[in-house]
């Protein structure tokens, strides 16, 4: 099997169950995977980063596959790029006009997947030295913008509120960073995914917390503080030395959780764990994202013993309306209870999604349904928000 380690593979698609589907086993297998949902999204991925492969459905928002790929394949920027085109047609003729469109390979969205990475494999393997000189150019535009993102400082930090549900109040933040206006780097999936890429993930995560904190610190430090870390960050060598910036700004080491993502797989489980316990003897706690959404969470809950555990928010999605969703939840909020962990909902988008979860009785809750990420902090709005819950 081709190494996938490093791969970039760009799904192109509006179906969003098939494309949250397709994205886990791409992650399963070590693809990092970027996402479009519209044209200009796929154009502007294909042609400025560093794309190994697109998966592109046949119907986009607001635009045909076809056509996407017809465009995709007579523009010198992105031409090389293999490209399968996804259908849930089954007649044959829209293969045939898929590959009169440019497509290097057709495949129906029902097949077994194992099929799908089988011709992904053979499309590397075929396109092998094609297209050689485009990717190292791409590559350099993107280690290049990666650089002036960190050298410049060009991250804008965000925050978005955790509340307990019974009583309401303000548990803490979670801090999101996102790269300011003007980068052809613009989601901040995509920047983390390409500075873990080309092993600048350690200084693009500190810049990011460390203007976070220079928010934090000019008016609270009362709140416990989210900090996304991947387990990348946590087997550094300089991983000791993150304590310093807490310390710079008085920020006490028991308000801060560090959130483990699955950005990145545990490669060096002694140096994982022994790192971890090191930060919990000063006062860190530690939180696992993703629960119930694959069985990687589920390993990061036995490898971690975390304080907090957030709940996957495809699970929360839609929860008033799924025994089954229910009955997840109702699991993973006793084992919470019976080992003294804190649970948080994430994703909460409506008043039904709400009442759902604090019936189940989840702790805590995050999502746009009570308070959308902000770069400008404002912690007596934060709180205000408590008294139409009480």
């Amino acid at each position: 099997m081709v190494d996938a380690e490093k791969k970039q593979v760009l799904l192109v698609d509006s179906e969003a169950g098939y494309v949250s589907m397709l994205m886990r086993l791409l992650e399963e297998r070590g693809f990092d995977v970027l996402t479009a949902v519209s044209s200009q999204g796929a154009f502007q991925k294909a042609e400025s980063l560093d794309i190994d492969m697109v998966l592109l459905g046949e119907d986009i928002s607001d635009s045909r596959g076809l056509d996407i790929c017809q465009r995709l394949k007579n523009n010198r920027r992105t031409e090389h790029i293999p490209l399968i085109l996804l259908t849930r047609e089954t007649q044959s003729g829209l293969f045939i006009k898929g590959y009169r469109f440019g497509a290097d390979d057709c495949l129906h969205k029902e097949s077994d997947k194992e099929e799908l990475f089988a011709r992904m494999e053979v499309l590397w393997r075929r396109s092998n030295g094609v297209g050689r000189t485009a990717r190292e150019d791409r590559q350099r535009e993107v280690i290049h913008e990666i650089n002036k993102i960190i050298d410049k400082g060009l991250v804008t930090p965000h925050f978005q509120p955790i509340y307990f549900i019974k009583p309401f109040r303000l548990f803490g933040l979670e801090i999101l960073s996102r790269p300011m206006p003007g980068s052809f780097i613009n989601t901040a999936d995509d920047m983390f995914k390409f500075a873990i890429k080309y092993d600048m993930y350690y200084p693009l995560e500190m810049l990011c917390w460390q203007k976070a904190i220079e928010v934090i610190a000019a008016c609270s430090r009362n709140e416990h503080l989210f900090f996304n870390c991947s387990p990348y960050i946590v087997e550094n060598s300089k991983f000791q030395s993150i304590k310093d910036i807490f310390q710079r700004h008085n920020i006490p080491f028991n308000k801060v959780v560090l959130e483990i993502t699955e950005r990145s797989s545990i490669k060096q489980f002694d140096v994982f764990c022994r790192h971890l316990n090191q930060f919990r003897d000063t006062g860190f706690s530690f939180a696992v994202d993703d629960v119930g959404g694959g069985y990687a969470s589920l390993e990061s809950i036995v490898t971690t013993k975390p304080e907090i555990v957030k709940i996957d928010l495809h699970i929360v999605r839609n929860v008033h309306l799924d025994v089954l969703k229910q009955s997840v939840i109702k699991f993973i909020v006793a084992f919470c209870k019976d080992n003294q962990i804190v649970s948080v909902a994430e994703g909460v988008e409506t008043k039904e999604e709400m009442d759902a979860i604090a019936a189940l009785g989840v702790d805590a809750v995050q999502g746009y349904y009570l308070f959308r990420p902000t770069n400008e902090l404002n912690l007596r709005q934060m709180k205000d928000l408590c008294v139409d819950f009480m």
